[in-house]
C-alpha cells in the first residue's frame, strides 16, 4: 500500500490492518500512552475544498504522532493559478514526507501521486471518501464486534461516500443494500464492481434496502459544489429521509452513522440524528483515529 486514493485499490488485509492499528492508536490515546512515530515527518495539506474535521483531524493526529501539519490552501499555491499539478506534484515530493489532498477531481488525486514521489492520501474528492468510510468501518466494529456478515445501508445521493461504502462493505464481506433515486445511482466504476458481489443491492425504495439493517448511513442530498442544484434534489430525495418508519425496517438494534455535517430535517429527522448522536460523534472522532493509522502505514518507518 503506497497510497489511499480510493477504496477499490484496497485489499481486505489492507482494510483490517488499518482498523487494527487505529484501534491499537486509539487505546494507547485514551491510557496516555505516546506514540510519536512520525517524529520528524511533515505531511503537506492541500485544500480545494472547506474542511472541518477533515483539517482539524489530520492536523492533531500529525502532532500526536510527533509530525507537522502544514497547511496549504489552493488559493495559496501556484496549482491554484494553473502550474500543473505534475509539477506540484514533484516540487512538493522534495520538501514533505506525504500530501493529503481534499479536493474535487478524482483525476488531480490520481496524477500527484503518478508524478510524485511520496504517499498521497485522498482527504475527500466527489468520487471517493476513503479516509471517512475507514472510520465508519472502526465505528461499526466497535459497537458490533465484527464486520463480516452484517448489513449494511446507505440511504441517499450516490456520491463519494455511497461509492466508498459499497466498496469497502463488500470487500469486508458485508452485506450492502443501497437506494437512491433513479437518476443519482453511484458511479459505473463501482457498480462494475458490485454486481459481481450476491451480497450487493441497489433499489429506489429506502425501506426495502433498510430492511433487516445492522447499520443505516446516509449523507447530505447536496455535497459541496453542488448548491445550485439544492431545490431539484430536495425534489428528488423526497423519501429518503431517514426517519422513524425508515428505521422500523432495520433490526431493533440498528446503528445509524452520518459523515457530518448534518442537515436535519432533510436526509434525517432530528429525531434520529438525537437518539443516535452518541453514534454519529462515535465516528466523528474516529477519523482521528484512522487517519493517524494511515498515517502512520504510509508514512512511518518500513
Amino acid at each position: 500500500m503506497k497510497h489511499l486514493l480510493k477504496m477499490l485499490d484496497l485489499t481486505s488485509e489492507d482494510i483490517t490492518g488499518i482498523l487494527n492499528l487505529a484501534d491499537q492508536l486509539k487505546y494507547e490515546q485514551k491510557h496516555g500512552i505516546e506514540h510519536r512515530h512520525l517524529a520528524g515527518k511533515t505531511l503537506g495539506m492541500i485544500f480545494e475544498k472547506a474542511s472541518t474535521r477533515t483539517r482539524v483531524s489530520f492536523e492533531v493526529g500529525m502532532y500526536q504522532l510527533g509530525g507537522l501539519p502544514i497547511f496549504l490552501s489552493v488559493n495559496d499555491l501556484q496549482i491554484g493559478r494553473g502550474e500543473p499539478v505534475q509539477d506540484t506534484a514533484r516540487v512538493l515530493s522534495r520538501y514533505l514526507d506525504g500530501i493529503m489532498i481534499r479536493t474535487f477531481k478524482q483525476s488531480e488525486v490520481e496524477a500527484l501521486a503518478q508524478n510524485g514521489s511520496i504517499p498521497i492520501i485522498n482527504g475527500l474528492t466527489d468520487f471517493s471518501h476513503p479516509c471517512q468510510v475507514l472510520a465508519d468501518l472502526m465505528t461499526i466494529r466497535e459497537y458490533k464486534g465484527s464486520l463480516e456478515g452484517l448489513k449494511l445501508c446507505f440511504i441517499g445521493d450516490g456520491n463519494n461516500m455511497m461509492n466508498s461504502l459499497i466498496v469497502a462493505g463488500l470487500k469486508m464481506k458485508m452485506e450492502v443494500a443501497v437506494a437512491c433515486p433513479a437518476e443519482y445511482k453511484p458511479s459505473a466504476a463501482v457498480l462494475d464492481f458490485a454486481v459481481t458481489h450476491p451480497a450487493f443491492s441497489i433499489t429506489t425504495d429506502p425501506k426495502e434496502a433498510a430492511k433487516g439493517a445492522d447499520v443505516v448511513i446516509t449523507d447530505v442530498w447536496s455535497s459541496m459544489g453542488m448548491e445550485d442544484e439544492e431545490k431539484k434534489r430536495r425534489e428528488a430525495f423526497k423519501g429518503f429521509q431517514v426517519n422513524e418508519e425508515i428505521m422500523s425496517a432495520a433490526k431493533s438494534d440498528a446503528m445509524i452513522q452520518h459523515c457530518l455535517p448534518a442537515h436535519r430535517g432533510e436526509e434525517i429527522t432530528e429525531e434520529m440524528f438525537e437518539k443516535h448522536a452518541k453514534e454519529i460523534f462515535d465516528e466523528a472522532e474516529n477519523r482521528l483515529h484512522a487517519q493517524k493509522a494511515v498515517l502512520v502505514t504510509l508514512l512511518g518507518k518500513k
